[in-house]
């Protein structure tokens, strides 16, 4: 059974906090709340945690996972990013982005999409999952907490809990969270290009 912790949104209480990343350490998989919607995490190097998620969500080896990074420092560990493209993401960062880019020799292979080396990644708004990501100390690996044949992200924790009981091992509910995923930009090519719209307002990339 997957534990269910009640996180205050606004002041997140350290011994919730310390309690999921020690379940994050060790390699647990958790639904958490997001500037955008819910979504999976686990840690980087989790293998069984990441076949869980593409068996939660039924992805095949085509899907970008994400790394939520706290801020830029984490980011440029793992993406590369020339200048032009540094200042428009800065500009839309932190917020309900997910940026496609060449990934760097830190993300493991397994990560990656298979022909084009890129990965996911975004900087999330949201107190909750900065409480996290300041505690766990590297990125979360993401993806958006959709089930297979739904439309549409599940927002309320409680449903959560009761749905993906045996499946995650833990649930943070910081209340009613948003049911619309990030917008994501690839720009692999140089170029950006919107490949879903979504929180984040697509015009500074048109």
């Amino acid at each position: 059974m997957a534990k269910y912790l009640d996180v205050h949104p606004d002041n997140p209480q350290p011994r919730l906090i310390n309690q999921v990343v020690d379940l994050l350490h060790a390699d647990g998989l958790i639904a958490y709340p997001t500037d955008s919607c819910y979504a999976l995490g686990c840690r980087i190097g989790n293998k069984d945690g990441i076949d869980r998620i593409r068996e939660i969500r039924g992805l095949g080896d085509e899907h970008h996972f994400t790394l939520v990074c706290r801020d830029f420092a984490q980011f440029g560990q793992f993406v590369h990013v020339n200048k032009a493209v540094f200042r428009l993401v800065k500009a839309a960062t932190p917020g309900g982005y997910t940026f496609i880019l060449p990934a760097t020799k830190e993300v493991p292979r397994r990560l990656l999409h298979p022909r084009k080396k890129t990965v996911g990644v975004r900087i999330p708004d949201h107190v909750v999952t900065q409480a996290l990501l300041a505690e766990l100390g590297e990125p979360l690996l993401s993806s958006t907490l959709l089930l297979p044949d739904e439309t549409e992200p599940l927002t309320q924790g409680w449903e959560i809990k009761e749905r993906l009981d045996h499946a995650v091992d833990a649930v943070i509910d910081s209340g009613e969270c948003g049911a619309t995923p990030t917008t994501v930009v690839d720009f692999s090519q140089g170029e950006p290009e919107i490949l879903r719209h979504g929180t984040g307002p697509a015009d500074l990339f048109e």
